[in-house]
């Protein structure tokens, strides 16, 4: 049986309006702009898959009896604690929803070493640095796509990572199959990339973490519903693993445990570059900002000068902190690239505050670790996000919307600072003061805030499981109550104790 069309509706044409050429002088700057490049490509494939859907050439389609093949587009296989939490959620979500017995998932990996052991019952792939013929190979051999990032539509971090989630459900829409962003948060973006997202998201299903970033899609005609994170409803390893950890790392079991999460704030957005990677080849340049391949981070001295004043913001705060309260300090880099900023901080504090880095830690070693701490502030939102059902007192030194939104959200809107702003070690004491001060009150308003999050994820479920009966009317739809708590996955002891006592 052939597969049923999706009825979203097609892109928006105008016969009489027609694009004026670009002049040589913009074709030229379009060619040297490896972004834009790059996204031209990627259009270009997706068209080309488009053209072989509507001669019905050599396409896989899901039909009665088969199993729904979805393919995960993300940012997993870095040692990114937060991305790998979220998908390892988002997973169990779609297994729960969906059914084992009705499904089989592939995810892309960066590095399959560094995802090993994550992610049961998904078979993965490794995915390349250029990655267009990449999708166009891949994304038509399953029925669906979704898109894990979190920082799913924004050009704060690279152009390029958006051009891969957006261009991966833009393979499916080509295709007429299920394209899903899974809990996502749009932001700014370059005017190329919001055309990108606007040509080939239209006809997917954005579930978005907040009211802000329906906005910002929505203005782009992208379809949008509530959502949240799918980081909640994760388990860690046992309580007693991250205690004992503490303790092998010099904790005297009883002070108050600060947790520290800086990162580089600056280097951002990643961008290709040809000519620093022949440099780096040829003459060993650039090695401090390479990521990988041909993409490096931003450097300059204004840079370091601001890396410099914030790293010194945290030691300062920190020292004249320590001096206060006995407190144990500790620092966490969620991702393995923020064990540079972690190593600049840790000789500017006046007690040799122990490392807890990804690279060395998996994730839930990590989690546990952040679950038996007091107190953080972190410039990485998934530290928060993960440590809130431990109902750790945190608050945030954010690069963007994510943390500020956040923090909104909990009605802690004195519990967030920029990266850049003013006295900031200043700033950062305070916050101090008031995380032990008033920790039992902030944590008391974490766990009112979890069980309107747990809704939200389960709203996901039911969200998501409509869109895949939309798209596909004769799938095997799960025989669940059609309520938010149905649609959640399995809960663990810790969350079932925070909604007897906040739900």
């Amino acid at each position: 049986m052939s597969q049923t069309k999706s009825t979203a509706p097609a892109f928006a044409t105008k016969s009489s309006t027609k694009r004026p050429s670009k002049s040589l002088w913009q074709r030229i700057k379009d060619t040297a702009d490896p972004d834009r490049a790059l996204m031209g490509v990627t259009s270009a494939c997706i068209e080309a898959v488009g053209v072989k859907r509507a001669l019905d050439y050599d396409q896989e389609r899901w039909s009665p009896g088969k199993p729904l093949k979805l393919l995960y587009a993300g940012y997993v296989g870095t040692r990114n604690t937060g991305a790998d939490v979220r998908v390892e959620e988002m997973i169990r979500q779609v297994r729960h929803v969906i059914g084992d017995e009705h499904l089989e998932q592939t995810i892309m990996t960066v590095d399959p070493k560094l995802s090993a052991g994550y992610f049961r019952t998904v078979h993965q792939i490794r995915s390349p640095a250029v990655f267009p013929r990449f999708l166009a190979e891949e994304c038509p051999k399953r029925h669906g796509v979704i898109a894990c990032e979190g920082s799913m539509f924004k050009s704060k971090f690279a152009s390029a990572l958006t051009t891969f989630m957006a261009g991966a459900l833009g393979f499916a829409n080509a295709e007429d199959k299920l394209s899903v962003g899974y809990g996502a948060e749009a932001g700014s973006m370059t005017p190329p990339l919001q055309d990108f997202v606007r040509k080939h998201c239209a006809k997917s299903l954005v579930l978005c973490r907040n009211r802000p970033s329906r906005g910002v899609l929505g203005d782009l005609g992208v379809r949008t519903t509530f959502g949240t994170d799918t980081a909640w409803t994760f388990e860690p390893a046992p309580a007693e693993r991250g205690r004992q950890l503490l303790l092998d790392a010099g904790w005297d079991g009883k002070a108050p445990i600060l947790a520290l999460c800086p990162i580089n704030p600056f280097w951002w957005p990643v961008k290709p570059d040809l000519a620093k990677l022949a440099a780096l080849k040829l003459g060993g340049e650039y090695k401090l900002e390479h990521y990988k391949s041909f993409y490096f981070h931003a450097n300059s001295e204004k840079i370091d000068k601001k890396l410099d004043t914030y790293i010194q913001a945290f030691a300062d705060a920190t020292n004249a902190f320590m001096e206060e309260a006995n407190i144990f300090p500790i620092l966490v880099g969620m991702e393995q690239l923020d064990r540079r900023s972690c190593e600049l901080l840790q000789p500017r504090l006046d007690f040799k505050a122990p490392l807890f880095i990804s690279d060395e830690h998996n994730m839930y070693d990590m989690v546990s670790v952040l679950r038996n701490c007091s107190m953080m502030v972190s410039s990485r939102f998934h530290a928060i996000v993960t440590a809130m059902p431990g109902l750790v007192a945190s608050g945030g030194v954010t690069m963007d919307e994510r943390i500020r939104n956040l923090m909104n959200d909990r009605g802690h809107q004195d519990l967030f600072l920029e990266v850049d702003e003013a006295d900031l070690g200043e700033k950062m004491l305070t916050m101090f003061r008031r995380l032990l001060r008033d920790r039992e009150q902030i944590a008391a308003d974490i766990g009112r805030m979890i069980p309107n999050q747990l809704a939200l994820m389960g709203q996901m479920g039911i969200d998501f499981m409509d869109e895949v009966c939309r798209v596909y009317p004769e799938f095997p739809r799960r025989e669940l109550p059609r309520t938010w708590e149905a649609h959640l996955p399995p809960l663990p002891p810790a969350l079932h104790k925070l909604m007897e006592q906040y739900g």
